[in-house]
């Protein structure tokens, strides 16, 4: 069996490489990257996303967005052109549920099976193969690729349908944006008040304030470090797609809608390239304090 790889960005590069180290045989292909480094890791580079395709039994696409993903998959030189009936394309990229429901039945036409896959967790999580991995599609294939996303997550759950896992997907993207906001406020608010924001996260990480995304934002915060593990542009992105499926199924998602504004205000201050933790930067710039340990 041959895994065909293609988005080698700063989640799918670490991603390709949990899949040799476990073993797999990869064919790999980015448009916009290098990937000598894979190639010496054992993996063989192809020249399009056709081309990788002819090679591939299983097919795996990490991009930025719909387009990307719609190009690559349907597109001129795309995998459609030389997948195999058969085959098995997992869409693991962060995508509007719509995106996910066409590239399937396009791909279906040519006999060919697709998953949406996408994940959680950032770069810490690609590259120590700990993801969580929300999959939408038929039972039979999800269990044919499972064993594959496990090298990847150390939570992978099939959700429902095709789109299920890139809804699921877009509800994680709204509960993480909300939850760093709040983490945010309150940090500010106790730092103004002359609280020491590390004390405040010591006391109350264990209780029922406590959560994943705390644990991972707030020493961030608290060191003043927003490299990224996820960028602030990226969280736009999928803001974007919650709020226009939201949209489109009659659903108002206000505290949704409040959050990207903050982002996008952070934009314009120049930070779309910073970690989403920087959203701490909006409420410190209000405020006129920075909360630091």
């Amino acid at each position: 069996m041959v895994i065909g790889f293609i988005g080698l960005g700063i989640m799918g590069r670490p991603m390709a490489k949990n899949l040799i180290g476990a073993g797999y045989k990869l064919v790999v292909y980015d448009k916009f990257a290098k990937f000598d480094d894979l190639v010496a890791l054992g993996a063989e580079g192809a020249v399009s996303n056709k081309d990788l395709a002819v090679r591939s039994d299983i097919i795996i696409t990490m991009l930025p967005n719909s387009p990307h993903v719609k190009e690559a998959i349907l597109g001129s030189g795309g995998v459609i052109e030389g997948v195999k009936a058969g085959a098995t394309v997992i869409d693991m990229s962060s995508i509007a549920p719509a995106v996910s429901q066409e590239v399937a039945a396009a791909l279906k036409a040519r006999d060919v099976n697709f998953i949406d896959a996408p994940v959680s967790g950032g770069e810490p999580k690609a590259v120590d193969g700990t993801l969580a991995i929300m999959a939408g599609g038929d039972p039979k294939t999800f269990g044919a690729v499972k064993p594959i996303l496990e090298k990847m997550g150390s939570s992978v759950v099939l959700v429902g349908d095709v789109g299920a896992g890139s809804v699921t997907k877009l509800a994680n993207q709204i509960i993480v944006a909300l939850n760093i906001a709040a983490v945010s406020e309150a940090f500010v608010l106790a730092t103004k008040a002359g609280v020491k924001p590390q004390s405040v996260f010591n006391a109350i990480k264990d209780g029922l304030a406590g959560s994943t995304v705390m644990n991972a934002k707030a020493p961030m915060i608290l060191d003043g470090n927003f490299k990224p593990g996820f960028r602030i542009e990226l969280h736009i992105k999928d803001l974007q797609n919650a709020l226009d499926t939201a949209h489109n199924l009659g659903v108002p998602v206000p505290l949704t809608a409040g959050v990207m504004e903050i982002l996008q205000a952070l934009r314009s201050d120049s930070l779309a390239s910073s970690d989403h933790s920087a959203i701490v930067r909006y409420y410190e710039k209000l405020a006129r304090i920075e909360v630091r340990a």
